[in-house]
């Protein structure tokens, strides 16, 4: 190949790379339709979450799961609000985690509910979005938990204010689901259809 030719090639490939690049940057995740919401606000209070508070939530929401799937618990940590790094001490948290080794491992995490909570009475004021999940392993074992995400303004960034998931075996399993005894210990909810599933 001439160095014209070259030159070419190297301009396409670079463009195919920037094309290929472009819908991860400019379209942020989204749910499934399917997936339940509800908004919980004061008494009083006419609320509904806009599309760009659902983008930031959805966002924040994405980076922490990716981040613990990656086992990256630096960029993870960092992402918790400074009240809850008080309470949960870097090595601390991190040796918990690192102790459920197959939690977020290759999980394909599915978020069934997202509930929006308008300056919850006892919490700091602002606005949470809580994300009930599972995550589906190839072994057939999920987990199930939620996520809470919080920003105290419009101008601030969310943060990952509560966190909770517990890993089910295959034999609490059936058909997928699991078992109608585990369900009531389980820290997160499986979406309205799940009782006729068993």
């Amino acid at each position: 190949m001439d160095i014209e030719g070259w030159g070419v090639g190297r301009l396409v490939l670079a463009t195919a790379a920037l094309l290929a690049a472009l819908p991860a940057i400019a379209a942020p995740p989204t749910l499934a339709p399917e997936v339940e919401r509800e908004v919980i606000a004061p008494e009083g209070v006419a609320f509904q979450p806009s599309p760009s508070d659902e983008e930031g939530a959805i966002d924040r929401f994405a980076e922490y799961t990716l981040a613990l799937e990656r086992r990256d618990y630096a960029a993870a940590y960092a992402m918790l609000r400074l009240s809850f790094q008080a309470s949960n001490p870097r090595l601390e948290w991190e040796m918990n985690l690192r102790k459920r080794a197959t939690l977020w491992a290759d999980g394909q995490i599915r978020p069934l509910r997202l509930s929006w909570y308008l300056d919850p009475a006892g919490q700091p004021p602002g606005l949470y979005a809580a994300f009930d999940f599972r995550g589906d392993r190839r072994d057939r074992t999920m987990d199930c938990g939620y996520i809470v995400v919080h920003r105290a303004t419009p101008a601030d960034g969310w943060t990952v204010v509560r966190t909770d998931t517990s890993e089910v075996p295959p034999e609490l399993i059936e058909d997928g689901v699991p078992k109608a005894d585990v369900l009531r210990q389980l820290p997160c909810y499986l979406g309205k259809g799940i009782a006729t599933n068993f």
